[in-house]
């Protein structure tokens, strides 16, 4: 695999979700040089997440450099940004050219609101299923599964900390195994690897 230099694009919009933007932050920054991290919103600047805390955008949809990889996360913004039609048009825009697009919990409800779903196997967050998969009709949900790896299309991951796991998947992918458990053992991070490993849905009455 080569290890060539990748930039990684993580959404903000008010009322994300903390772990979902800095879980997988803190996998992909591990590898360094590796990979260059930029917050990218709608306006630079502050935003405010799900918790309170506010993380700052150094991009705007206009301004952000080249991305190899984009992470949408979830949080209760994404209540309203499925109507951000400026949003939902950047998201159509980056895709074109990204190597991978991710989502981490109800981040797949605006991925599926833009279309980039259709035809697609994916997942998400269990406690909010049914709202992301209205999002979504044309999308085939899987309602067991930490993540999903849609042939050509997203990768998507269901609730809060699934997106570590599917980020260190992804590791796995663009750089190697042995990279990936680097990482999960720097952040003394106990790694499930296994996609369908799901023991939340089942709380929530989701059967496949």
């Amino acid at each position: 695999m080569e290890n060539k230099q990748r930039t990684l694009g993580v959404l903000l919009f008010p009322g994300f979700e903390l772990l979902d933007v800095f879980g997988p932050l803190e996998m992909f920054g591990m590898l360094g040089d590796l990979v260059r991290l930029v917050l990218i919103s709608e306006r630079i600047g502050p935003v405010v997440s799900a918790q309170g805390p506010e993380a700052v955008a150094s991009a705007d949809f206009a301004t952000h450099p080249r991305l190899d990889l984009v992470l949408v996360p979830g949080g209760i913004g994404t209540r309203k940004e499925v109507a951000n039609q400026a949003l939902l048009e950047w998201l159509l825009s980056v895709a074109k050219t990204a190597e991978v697009v991710a989502s981490v919990c109800t981040g797949a409800g605006l991925l599926a609101k833009a279309g980039l779903l259709d035809g697609c196997l994916a997942t998400t967050n269990n406690r909010a299923f049914a709202w992301v998969a209205e999002q979504g009709p044309s999308v085939h949900w899987v309602k067991q599964a930490r993540w999903v790896a849609a042939e050509g299309g997203p990768v998507t991951s269901s609730g809060v900390s699934a997106g570590i796991d599917m980020s260190l998947a992804l590791i796995a992918r663009l750089y190697g195994t042995d990279a990936a458990e680097q990482v999960a053992r720097a952040a003394e991070y106990e790694w499930h690897r296994d996609p369908t490993w799901d023991p939340f849905a089942a709380l929530y009455g989701l059967h496949d």
